[in-house]
């Protein structure tokens, strides 16, 4: 079948290339800068094309083939938690600094409403979509998700703050080794040993890493792990800490300290030891992650782990726009957290009270 001719009495454009390799303008023109989120079938046939016309687009002609929206989508597991809250304000204020709008969704980590959601963004022309949480989070990544994704990527850069195997996606990733570094080291240096772990979900890839950085500390300490102080399945809501802990506490597991997977579920481990009739940080320190606007919420206060949200959001916005620049830019940028202590965290009691 022969590809369908272009009148040669008129000047060729990006959209008679695009017509004729089947593919949209936005894709020839990053086949024309170089870009390379183009998949490598469909930069072959428009290459061809453009070979065949020996097409060289002019200053104006390429100016109007790269025109932006200047919109980045924004796909949040779920804005109820205030960590994803926090992250979305960060990624906003850096994204109207830096001339962009964020247009935000929220998926409530179902992969089906996450494709539907990542589909209507590009439908939007959106220039580039960064998702954080979600399926992105999950340990072992769903192939089929990748595919899509990689579908995706043809014509919209994709920036996880997770993982996605099988795809080109750039990552911005908190260093969740360093989180738990910096939550046991500082529980230990108030001698603590008998210390819990509640909250999470084992097929999240954050937890997973985190529990095994928990063995390996205790391990390297000396301290035996008491399989009743670990309890990381469940999820990391306010409901998931409570009961959680409510489970340890009424068979008479009692830690010196706990960690909770984030501050939603701190909240509920605070009311299940304040209502068991222990102090904190007296009977029992709470020590968080996320340091969200909960930690001063919570009395006490909670020790929690920060992420710089500023920071945080500015440097996936950052990827974002460097992506759609075709700048080269690392695919893995990394997020440092760092140690917040405040009045939920303090010497552990006497072992003969624990």
């Amino acid at each position: 079948m022969n590809a369908p001719r272009v009148n040669e009495s008129k000047a060729i454009t990006i959209y008679d290339i695009a017509k004729e390799a089947g593919v949209s303008p936005s894709t020839v023109s990053r086949v024309l800068t170089n870009n390379a989120n183009v998949r490598p079938e469909k930069k072959e046939r428009v290459q061809m094309i453009i070979d065949k016309y020996n097409f060289k687009p002019n200053a104006l002609a390429r100016g109007l083939a790269d025109t932006k929206s200047k919109v980045i989508g924004l796909l949040v597991a779920d804005v109820r938690n205030p960590y994803y809250a926090a992250l979305y304000v960060a990624c906003e204020t850096a994204a109207r600094e830096a001339g962009y709008s964020l247009l935000s969704s929220n998926s409530l980590s179902e992969m089906e409403e996450e494709e539907l959601l990542i589909g209507k963004l590009q439908e939007q022309k959106v220039d580039a979509i960064i998702q954080a949480g979600g399926s992105v989070d999950d340990l072992s990544t769903n192939l089929e998700y990748s595919e899509f994704i990689n579908q995706i990527m043809a014509t919209t850069p994709v920036i996880v703050t997770g993982k996605l195997d099988g795809t080109q996606c750039h990552m911005v990733q908190i260093d969740h080794m360093q989180v738990m570094d910096l939550l046991m080291n500082h529980l230990l240096e108030l001698n603590h040993r008998r210390i819990a772990l509640v909250g999470g979900a084992m097929h999240v890839s954050s937890t997973f890493m985190k529990v095994q950085r928990y063995k390996q500390i205790l391990q390297k300490n000396m301290i035996k792990l008491d399989p009743e102080l670990l309890m990381v399945e469940g999820g990391y809501s306010t409901e998931t800490g409570y009961e959680l802990m409510n489970e340890m506490l009424d068979r008479g597991t009692r830690p010196s300290a706990v960690i909770a997977i984030n501050d939603y579920s701190a909240a509920g481990i605070v009311r299940s030891i304040v209502e068991h009739g222990y102090r904190i940080p007296q009977d029992i320190s709470v020590v968080s992650q996320d340091n969200t606007f909960l930690t001063q919420i919570v009395a006490p206060n909670l020790t929690s782990v920060d992420y710089d949200y500023d920071a945080y959001g500015k440097k996936l916005i950052e990827t974002a726009i460097a992506v759609i620049e075709g700048k080269k830019v690392g695919m893995l940028r990394t997020v440092t957290p760092k140690l917040v202590i405040r009045d939920s965290s303090g010497p552990a009691p006497e072992q003969k009270d624990i």
